[in-house]
């Protein structure tokens, strides 16, 4: 014990406590400062608005700021914008971001997609239109002839042109439905 004692009160006791302190020290403040420098502390780059530009022009500008981008999906397409524009942006305009930070964006295709046309023909109004409007069609207008079965769809028509079932269209084209009055029809 008393060689212990001894020695905590020694000066090569003290030289290596304080070598190890300074050690800590030195080790804690390069770490420190170490990831400051790694994480680029404080160093930041707003997101630009890249609502409605094209494609193109948004990779431009965003190269220029040293972020990245990524093409995540395509949306339904909207005619207010033009097609490959881009219509959202992650993080949103204005968000503080890092050098290099990837910006996730989602475009406008270049059309609309495209639908099968239901087989309508012979049901009624009613559930016909309902069935169109389900797969993303709308209805145009509603001509009518003599037929026995009234308001019995028996034909479809795309810009005037007789349509059969299956046949694909735009999605929200307008499809015009031709109806029986209900009139037994004249020979």
């Amino acid at each position: 014990m008393l060689h212990f004692l001894r020695f905590l009160f020694s000066r090569a006791f003290f030289w290596n406590l304080l070598l190890v302190l300074i050690a800590i020290t030195a080790l804690l403040l390069l770490t420190f400062y170490g990831l400051n420098w790694h994480t680029r502390q404080g160093d930041f780059i707003e997101v630009p608005d890249l609502n409605t530009m094209t494609i193109t022009d948004a990779q431009e500008l965003l190269q220029d700021q040293d972020l990245n981008y990524e093409v995540i999906d395509s949306a339904r397409f909207n005619p207010g914008y033009a097609p490959f524009a881009v219509i959202e942006q992650t993080p949103l305009a204005g968000e503080l971001v890092k050098k290099n930070r990837k910006i996730y964006l989602t475009l406008n295709p270049a059309n609309y997609n495209e639908v099968i046309l239901p087989d309508v023909i012979q049901i009624t109004r009613r559930s016909a239109e309902s069935t169109l409007r389900a797969v993303g069609l709308e209805i145009g207008e509603i001509l009518y002839q003599d037929n026995i079965g009234k308001d019995m769809v028996l034909q479809l028509r795309y810009d005037q042109a007789p349509i059969a079932p299956g046949d694909k269209l735009p999605k929200t084209s307008r499809v015009d439905l031709v109806l029986g009055n209900g009139k037994k029809p004249v020979e």
